[in-house]
């Protein structure tokens, strides 16, 4: 008899026993929490690498490297995770080519050298904020979604009472149980959700933060270059 009560109590048949809307309401959180988590651990190692690359890039920068010679090295080895060496690329690209034509004042360089870089932190942004909005999407909306969930399915048990009988907490309670469950399943996918957005965006931030003092400082330096070579 107890045995009977545990299987018809146990989260699985609460789950299978549900009606089909509220069935519905978990799956689309399941699912949506799935996504989420698989988000989570693909945006966690890109901004990991990305950070990595970051500094390693940093260090041969301040090295006393030649920057044509850095330049070619980034050209021949590309690094997909290295935003920063985007910029720079994009910088000295376009400082190379406004130098090369004639009579292009000093000032004009910079102006394009700037906006090269601008564009290229830009495009890193864009990266770096691939995913948030569904993350944000999720961990918004996922408590209402599994409160739909609850709300469906307290009133089908309390449909259910009003046909009974006898109404005793036994006959109510695996209703109301099951309906829970929908807004459980919502907290589980909306908390890591929110989490993991806030700290993303974070990262991000002071990634791109990091990518604008690197332009600022780069930019620094081949406005020296410009301005002595015209001396």
């Amino acid at each position: 008899m107890e045995a009977n009560v545990v299987d018809h109590t146990s989260m699985w048949s609460l789950v299978a026993n549900a009606s089909v809307v509220v069935q519905l309401v978990m799956l689309t959180l399941v699912a949506a929490s799935v996504t989420s988590w698989i988000m989570i651990f693909q945006r966690s190692n890109m901004l990991r690498a990305g950070r990595r690359a970051l500094d390693a890039f940093e260090e041969r920068f301040w090295s006393g490297i030649d920057l044509s010679k850095l330049y070619r090295q980034a050209g021949s080895n590309p690094d997909p995770d290295s935003g920063v060496e985007q910029v720079f690329r994009a910088g000295f690209k376009e400082f190379s080519r406004l130098r090369q034509q004639p009579g292009v004042d000093p000032d004009a360089v910079m102006e394009g050298v700037g906006r090269a870089m601008r564009v290229a932190i830009s495009r890193e942004e864009e990266k770096l904020e691939q995913g948030l909005p569904f993350l944000a999407t999720v961990g918004s909306t996922s408590p209402y979604i599994g409160l739909f969930g609850t709300v469906w399915g307290i009133m089908n048990s309390f449909r259910g009472l009003a046909s009974a009988q006898q109404a005793t907490l036994a006959t109510v309670a695996p209703g109301i149980a099951e309906a829970l469950i929908a807004t459980a399943i919502g907290l589980f996918a909306a908390i890591p959700a929110v989490i993991a957005y806030n700290r993303f965006a974070a990262r991000s931030e002071t990634l791109i933060g990091r990518y604008y003092t690197f332009a600022d400082e780069f930019q620094a330096i081949l406005h020296r270059k410009v301005h002595t070579s015209e001396e």
